[in-house]
């Protein structure tokens, strides 16, 4: 008699979604759903749900064939929404929003994967609910849904039947955790050894993407190297940080001043300085632009705090033509 899969997955594809994204997440399942490498799917299964059955380009132009039309979402575990290009994601066939929303009053959860957590915020379907996204997307998740703060400092969120993640290596590691929650820990394991991913790692992990002379193993100094990069414009002063990750402000202090001998407020400096000068060195924005976009009061405040670190203007040393990631 022919098992029958523990953890089935319909997954529903966004026009110009993340291949690398929908790739690590249905990999961790193949793994894990048969002994060795040979990608049976007796323990976990994966089907790609369409409105259409119409091919879907991926972001690299990629085009992937779905498995079956769109039925019944009781008939999966889960419901992941890949998401990818903003722009291409406005125009989602209304089909997809209809089935999200049978499958939400069906009590089946939902899974964001990249941007797919706008898809289900669109849908009518986080309100309530931590959602996280890459903190490259950080803006334009506020931009769409006013009043609705992401979660950018981590790399998935589980929050109760809705899970959400960054995207890229973070869809690995929440298909990682619905197979250990599902499958067992062995097979979590197993997927994510073969895929060459050293380790599991938790939602809590931080996202990638500081600056390298910010490198550190530090988890907590990574996050809240991730809140300054988020809250640029509007500087979160040292004692709301710690608040937003629970820990004292002596305890972040003495993490900042171990992994990177720098306060956290020399820290946030230094990221928004070098925000500042990328700027500087890429764009045509005004230095009043830049100043506020970086998180200085005025113009003549960011001229100053930049002649004191630079020796020169903002002006000046932006005619002299830096390279722009300097």
């Amino acid at each position: 008699m022919q098992q029958k899969p523990v953890l089935k997955v319909g997954l529903i594809l966004a026009r110009r979604f993340t291949l690398s994204a929908f790739a690590n997440f249905v990999d961790v399942l193949r793994l894990a759903a048969d002994e060795g490498d040979r990608s049976r799917p007796i323990r976990c299964s994966w089907r790609v749900i369409s409105a259409t059955m119409n091919p879907v380009a991926s972001s690299c132009g990629i085009p992937v064939q779905p498995d079956e039309r769109l039925g019944d979402p009781r008939e999966f575990d889960y419901v992941v929404v890949v998401g990818g290009l903003i722009p291409a994601i406005q125009n989602l066939n209304p089909a997809y929003i209809t089935y999200l929303q049978r499958a939400a009053q069906a009590n089946v959860p939902l899974v964001g994967v990249c941007t797919g957590a706008f898809i289900l915020h669109k849908a009518g379907l986080m309100e309530g609910y931590r959602c996280c996204v890459s903190w490259f997307h950080h803006d334009d998740f506020l931009e769409q849904f006013e009043g609705l703060i992401p979660v950018s400092d981590q790399i998935f969120v589980v929050d109760r039947d809705r899970l959400t993640c960054s995207g890229g290596a973070s869809s690995a590691h929440l298909a990682a955790f619905l197979v250990d929650r599902h499958v067992g820990q062995a097979a979590a394991r197993k997927s994510l050894n073969i895929m060459i991913i050293d380790e599991a790692q938790t939602g809590e992990n931080p996202q990638p993407g500081l600056p390298l002379e910010f490198t550190t193993t530090d988890k907590l100094v990574k996050r809240a190297l991730h809140l300054m990069q988020q809250n640029m414009a509007t500087p979160l002063k040292v004692d709301q940080m710690s608040r937003l990750l629970a820990v004292s402000r002596r305890k972040l202090e003495r993490h900042f001043n171990h992994a990177l001998q720098l306060s956290p407020a020399e820290a946030g400096i230094a990221l928004r300085m070098k925000a500042a000068r990328r700027m500087l060195a890429s764009t045509d924005h005004s230095v009043t632009h830049i100043a506020a976009a970086t998180g200085f009061c005025d113009a003549s405040h960011f001229g100053k705090v930049f002649r004191s670190r630079e020796g020169i203007s903002p002006d000046a040393w932006r005619q002299m033509k830096p390279a722009a990631t300097s």
